[in-house]
């Protein structure tokens, strides 16, 4: 997995996101707004620390998607042949929030 702020002034963060397939992010929760642009990739799972069965999305270059909170912890994972590819704008309460504060954080 590669990660890299790209932008972060104020309360906002933009975030560049990269997994290889088969490749899962780390425990995390998502406290924040934030608003989603696929670059690259076909399919991405949420996994959830608590157990509940994951959900499969299917996924596409251009899709934008807008994501409400999530307190519960949880993980994206690469399901899919290609290389997953985001491009993240994380809306923050104040200026030095964590986007997506791992596990225990």
């Amino acid at each position: 997995m590669t990660e890299e702020i790209l932008f972060r002034r104020g309360t906002t963060c933009v975030r560049r996101l990269r997994l290889a397939p088969g490749e899962a992010m780390p425990w995390h929760r998502d406290p924040y707004h934030r608003v989603s642009v696929i670059l690259h990739g076909d399919a991405l799972a949420i996994e959830y620390r608590d157990g509940e069965q994951r959900e499969r999305f299917t996924v596409k270059p251009g899709q934008v998607d807008w994501d409400e909170p999530l307190e519960r912890i949880h993980r994206g994972v690469n399901v899919g042949a290609e290389p997953y590819e985001e491009v993240t704008v994380f809306f923050l309460d104040h200026p030095d929030a964590v986007p997506q504060p791992k596990e225990g954080q």
